[in-house]
């Protein structure tokens, strides 16, 4: 995480000096040139767009820089990614207990479905999906407490 935290911080130096050369580029540019003479000022020129674009990713890379620092220091540690003697099976954890058999994941994700369509098209379906999507998620809750598997 250490190398994430100096990547991004690289990265929000590049941007801050990106985004002078294109507020400079904008203000020397003489396609782009308002009549200054005739009393405009001087930031008539300047490409607000591009140059509010550019500075406001310099400062998110910063943050996002910021925040990996910070969570690489109260990790603990080291995490296995971040070490290069580390094998594919340290940083391998439990991911939890899957059913692959089961059918009630696909029966939520229609009853979601039905739920979006119904706030779309007609609040009346929305509550039938909603019926099912309590249905299904009990179902899946508890496939394993009746019928074949049950223990």
């Amino acid at each position: 995480m250490r190398a994430n935290a100096i990547l991004f911080l690289i990265l929000a130096i590049f941007f801050v000096i990106a985004d002078a050369a294109y507020i400079t580029w904008s203000l020397l540019d003489p396609v782009h040139i308002v009549n200054v003479a005739e009393g405009e000022p001087w930031y008539r020129n300047l490409d607000w767009v591009g140059a509010v674009a550019i500075f406001l990713s310099g400062i998110l890379s910063a943050l996002i820089s910021f925040y990996v620092g910070r969570a690489h220091k109260g990790q603990g540690g080291e995490l296995p990614e971040d070490r290069p003697d580390a094998l594919i099976d340290d940083g391998d954890a439990e991911q939890g207990f899957f059913s692959p058999w089961s059918w009630w994941p696909i029966m939520m994700a229609g009853s979601a479905a039905l739920v979006f369509v119904g706030v779309a098209a007609g609040f009346w379906i929305a509550f039938i999906g909603g019926a099912v999507l309590v249905v299904s998620l009990v179902g899946w809750q508890y496939e394993y407490y009746r019928g074949y598997f049950a223990h």
